[in-house]
C-alpha cells in the first residue's frame, strides 16, 4: 500500500483536529470461533446515532474443511445489518428465513420482541475453502418500535442505489445521503454508506446528521492532521464540516444519524431501553422460551455469564 505524504491540514473541511471528536481503534474479538475486529461499543464512545454495535469481520481465509459456524443465538429490541465485501454466509432465523448472504447485498433483520438466528457457511463452501470479509452492525430501535414484530428483509446487491461523485463510488446501504434514498425501511433517521475512494480523491461527509463517523475498511484517509488507516473509526464533532482525502486507495464506511431517544442497556446479544427487559430475555433464553431456528435446531450459543 502506497500512502501519499501528509497534506496541508488547513484543507477544506478539516481545518483542525476539532473536526474529530473521538478516535476508536477496533479490538480483536472471538465470535463463536471466528475472529472479528470490534469497534462499537467502545470505552470512548458507545453509539453513533442509532448504531450501537460495529464488527469488522475478516478478511479471513478458511482452508478446505473449515468455515464460519455461528450457532443459533437470540436478539431483542435491535436490528442486525450484514454486508459482505467477499465470501458467503447462510442466514437462518426463527421466522423460517433461509438466505445466502453475498457481496453487495443488505440483510436487515429486525429483532423487535425477539428473534433467533444462525450464521453459517454452506457445506459446499466449507468443502472447497473460502474467504470472508464484511461488516455487521446493530442498530438500537426507537422506543416506540422496540417490541415490534420480528422480520427479515434481503435487499439484493442490484437494488442498492449508487453513484459516482468526484471519482468516489458511493453505495447507499441505508437511509438518505448524497442525493440517494435506500430501499431499506430503517425506522429512524440515519445514513450508512460504502465509499470506494481512489488515491487522491476527496469526499465530504454528510452534514445534515448530528452524529457521524467514518470507518476505514482498507487503505488510508486523512482528515486534517489525522491519518486513519485500516481498523480505525473517526467520530466527528457535531456541526463540523468534514472532508476526507484518500492517501491510498481506500474503502470507507460512513454512518450516523439522529441521537437515539434515551439511554440503551446492552448485555450479550440483547439491547433495550429497559434493563428489566434484558433480564427477562436472559431468563427466557436460559429456559428455552425463545423460538427455534427451523433447520438449525440442535445447537445454540449458551447465555454469556
Amino acid at each position: 500500500m502506497s500512502i501519499q505524504p501528509a497534506f496541508d491540514p488547513t484543507c477544506r473541511g478539516c481545518e483542525s483536529t476539532k473536526s474529530i471528536e473521538t478516535i476508536i481503534d477496533g479490538k480483536s474479538k472471538d465470535l463463536d470461533g471466528f475472529g472479528v475486529r470490534r469497534v462499537l461499543p467502545a470505552a470512548a464512545r458507545r453509539m453513533v446515532g442509532p448504531f450501537i454495535f460495529f464488527d469488522h469481520m475478516g478478511p479471513a481465509v478458511f482452508p478446505p474443511g473449515k468455515g464460519m459456524q455461528v450457532r443459533p443465538h437470540p436478539h431483542i429490541n435491535l436490528v442486525t445489518v450484514t454486508y459482505l465485501f467477499e465470501g458467503e454466509m447462510l442466514h437462518r432465523d426463527s421466522l423460517g428465513s433461509v438466505q445466502p448472504i453475498r457481496p453487495g447485498a443488505i440483510n436487515w433483520m429486525t429483532a423487535g420482541r425477539g428473534i433467533v438466528h444462525s450464521e453459517r457457511m454452506r457445506e459446499e463452501v466449507i468443502a472447497s475453502g473460502s474467504r470472508l470479509h464484511g461488516i455487521q452492525l446493530w442498530l438500537a430501535l426507537p422506543v416506540a418500535h422496540e417490541e415490534t414484530e420480528p422480520s427479515f428483509v434481503h435487499h439484493p446487491a442490484e437494488t442498492i442505489p449508487e453513484r459516482l461523485l468526484s471519482g468516489v463510488r458511493l453505495r447507499l446501504l441505508a437511509g438518505r445521503a448524497y442525493g440517494l434514498i435506500s430501499p431499506v425501511d430503517a425506522l429512524s433517521s440515519l445514513f450508512y454508506v460504502d465509499a470506494s475512494m481512489p488515491i487522491g480523491t476527496q469526499l465530504s461527509v454528510p452534514d445534515e446528521y448530528l452524529e457521524r463517523a467514518a470507518y476505514v475498511v482498507e487503505g488510508a484517509v486523512q482528515c486534517g492532521v489525522e491519518l486513519a488507516t485500516e481498523g480505525r473509526m473517526l467520530v466527528f464533532s457535531r456541526g463540523a464540516q468534514v472532508t476526507l482525502e484518500a492517501r491510498a486507495d481506500a474503502r470507507v464506511m460512513l454512518l450516523g444519524g439522529a441521537p437515539l431517544d434515551g439511554e440503551r442497556h446492552m448485555f450479550w446479544n440483547f439491547v433495550s431501553s429497559r434493563s428489566a427487559r434484558i433480564e427477562k430475555a436472559k431468563q427466557d433464553w436460559n429456559e428455552g422460551r425463545f423460538p427455534k431456528v427451523p433447520g438449525d435446531e440442535i445447537e445454540l450459543i449458551p447465555l454469556r455469564k
